[in-house]
């Protein structure tokens, strides 16, 4: 069986699909911007998303300088690796592991309760989330074995409907404003920025971009490994923060500037569903939950192949069972990783089930911030990798690259960081005393410190094996450390002259 994906069957803009599908920004407008704006956001949000945007295209920067220097399926996991050393690039596996599942689960869930009203307005059934999940979770299971450019294919379809969608409905709202005009409220704070609201937004907008970093999970199969990744990381976060940041205004512009709070908080996801049924006809509402529907199949199919890319990293470097690293016949896909994925997910479910969740939006609400804010932490690590990486090994990157990007990076990540988990009351929607705002943090540190002894161990038992992570799967060669020389005993000193050579002593 072979061990190796395929290469040179996707170009830059198949991986760009791929990576605005994980991101699944209607699921964004429809979720996220709403809640924002429930918050008392206002004008802020757009405004957020576009300085998120600006932020992040400096990151992509370092980003696409490592995926050109390390053009592997474990992308981050070799990134933090070549920075930081390897049992931090263990340690960033298995924290993006852990929150691409926790995203994965909420995605289902979301997915549970998006399609309730389809499926009651054409069959007349209560379908139980579950079942909805588990319809989900087949199709991603389904469509992750297939060839790479027949997925891209299909993503791209699915990416540029929802592009439609979002597109159509933000032009209704604008062509037909709730006040009759466009009012420059909608953009410009009338007073006062409020700082805890904006270190709140900025928290929130952060986690909505996370889906990009899956660009580099398929540099091996690009056509050009060391630049079709970088480059669809560069587009990805360009059009997500184009569509946040105008698809928050038009909500606002729709809802109107001082009524959007109110209705926000009222309706929830189904504001956007709501101004888009007063202006639009009744097929395009129904079209547009189609897509959202869809749009979460495709996210969580998106995050299935980072998950399953990942697994196979770090099999092929035998940081994990060597038989994750074995791809299939016919499609060259990572069959076994894709098989581990889909069965942790799938556990994952039906621990859910078990549990008695009756509703998942609260739980899916939950799991996707929780995720973000462990891919925030990895892509910190990134950066900072990044940061150590370029100038410990140069290799003519100039002054931006290797140093003003990654450390401009570096402290906005940070930041955004620290707004997330001093905000996470707000992320989960807990009260201050909650178990949950000690729980996460401990949680994820706990997930990296299985990755740091993961790592530890590996240098113990097979220094070989852990002399080649991050370095994809190429041969290493380790030179064993020299014997130390024996010390050479001196020939002990003779009282008579020449005793210890005879020949010369004349008798």
């Amino acid at each position: 069986m072979p061990h190796t994906l395929a290469t040179g069957r996707i170009g830059a803009a198949a991986v760009t699909f791929f990576a605005l599908a994980a991101t699944a920004p209607i699921a964004v407008l429809t979720s996220v911007v709403p809640a924002a704006f429930a918050r008392g956001g206002g004008p802020l949000v757009p405004l957020s998303f576009a300085g998120i945007t600006i932020l992040l295209l400096v990151f992509a920067s370092a980003y696409s300088a490592m995926v050109h220097r390390a053009p592997y399926a474990g992308a981050m996991y070799a990134y933090v690796s070549r920075g930081l050393g390897r049992p931090a690039g263990l340690a960033s596996a298995w924290l993006a592991l852990a929150s691409y599942l926790a995203i994965q689960l909420g995605l289902y869930g979301v997915a549970g309760v998006a399609a309730a009203p389809l499926l009651h307005s054409w069959f007349d059934v209560e379908a139980p989330w579950w079942l909805v999940a588990a319809i989900c979770w087949s199709l991603v299971a389904l469509l992750s074995n297939i060839r790479i450019e027949v997925a891209s294919g299909l993503l791209a379809l699915l990416v540029l409907a929802e592009l439609a969608v979002v597109a159509g409905f933000a032009t209704a709202n604008v062509l037909k404003p709730a006040t009759g005009h466009l009012d420059a409220d909608a953009i410009l704070p009338s007073g006062a920025v409020d700082r805890p609201a904006l270190g709140l937004l900025l928290a929130v907008g952060v986690l909505a971009f996370v889906g990009f970093e899956t660009a580099g999970t398929y540099a091996e199969e690009t056509m050009r490994p060391r630049r079709e990744a970088g480059y669809a990381a560069y587009a990805s976060i360009g059009v997500v923060g184009l569509l946040f940041a105008v698809g928050s205004w038009s909500v606002s512009v729709g809802a109107g500037v001082r009524d959007v709070g109110p209705l926000a908080g009222a309706r929830g996801s189904e504001l956007v569903f709501d101004l888009a049924a007063a202006r639009l006809a009744p097929w395009a509402v129904t079209a547009g939950r189609i897509v959202l529907v869809a749009a979460l199949v495709a996210a969580a199919l998106a995050l299935h192949n980072a998950m399953s890319r990942y697994l196979y990293a770090m099999g092929r470097e035998r940081a994990m069972p060597a038989f994750l690293a074995r791809t299939a016949h016919r499609t060259a896909a990572p069959r076994n990783a894709s098989l581990v994925a889909s069965a942790l997910s799938l556990g994952a479910l039906l621990a859910a089930y078990l549990a008695g969740v009756r509703t998942p939006s609260v739980l899916a609400h939950r799991l996707t911030a929780i995720g973000g804010l462990g891919i925030l932490v990895v892509l910190l690590a990134t950066a900072l990798a990044a940061l150590l990486h370029f100038n410990r090994v140069p290799n003519g990157e100039g002054t931006w690259g290797r140093f003003l990007a990654p450390i401009l990076s570096t402290v906005a990540l940070g930041t955004l960081g620290y707004l997330a988990f001093r905000n996470i009351p707000e992320l989960l929607a807990v009260p201050p005393e909650s178990a949950l705002v000690w729980s996460v943090p401990l949680g994820l540190a706990a997930v990296g410190g299985i990755g740091l002894l993961h790592g530890a161990a590996l240098r113990g038992r097979r220094p070989v094996d852990y002399a080649g992570l991050g370095q994809g799967g190429k041969p290493v060669v380790v030179t064993p450390p020299a014997k130390p020389q024996t010390k050479i005993s001196r020939v002990p000193r003779q009282r008579e002259p020449g005793a210890h050579r005879p020949e010369r002593v004349d008798r």
